[in-house]
């Protein structure tokens, strides 16, 4: 199941986020993609208002990952930098990863393999001056979690 959904601005993208935040449950993986500056940390941060992350939602770009506590635990990880999959491993990344609290993760098209087999994938595209996401969800749990998010169920 693939939706393709026009997001007019920054609000809007954290509108989703927040709705995509909304029906998240223990363990559900989001595995974003995108250009640069294409909306993947402005989506998290809508996620994060959901989850009621106190503070702000930042890219942990030089971090690699931040937990952010909320109603759940939200583990936000930025792959744009990492050298190679051992340093996730290190991070004790691949074992947080669908486990516990909701897993976001930008640049995830970067190391596909330390994804579970059930996430939902949301590429971040540029369309003129407004951006396109596809959500793709990859597994039973990620389609229900995307129906309810999208109103669809």
């Amino acid at each position: 199941m693939v939706y393709t959904l026009q997001l007019e601005d920054a609000e809007a993208t954290q509108d989703l986020g927040a709705r995509l935040g909304a029906f998240a449950s223990q363990g559900s993986v989001l595995a974003l993609s995108g250009e640069l500056g294409a909306g993947k940390t402005t989506l998290a941060q809508g996620l994060g208002r959901a989850l009621e992350v106190p503070g702000p939602v930042t890219s942990p770009t030089f971090q690699l990952l931040f937990v952010h506590e909320g109603r759940m635990p939200m583990f936000h990880a930025d792959l744009y930098r990492l050298g190679d999959e051992s340093e996730l491993v290190e991070l004790g990344f691949d074992e947080l990863l669908g486990q516990q609290g909701v897993s976001v993760v930008e640049w995830a098209e970067r190391f596909p393999e330390i994804l579970p087999e059930d996430h939902l994938e949301a590429r971040l595209l540029y369309q003129g001056e407004a951006r396109v996401i596809e959500l793709r969800a990859h597994g039973p749990r990620s389609r229900t979690w995307l129906r309810q998010a999208l109103g669809r169920d």
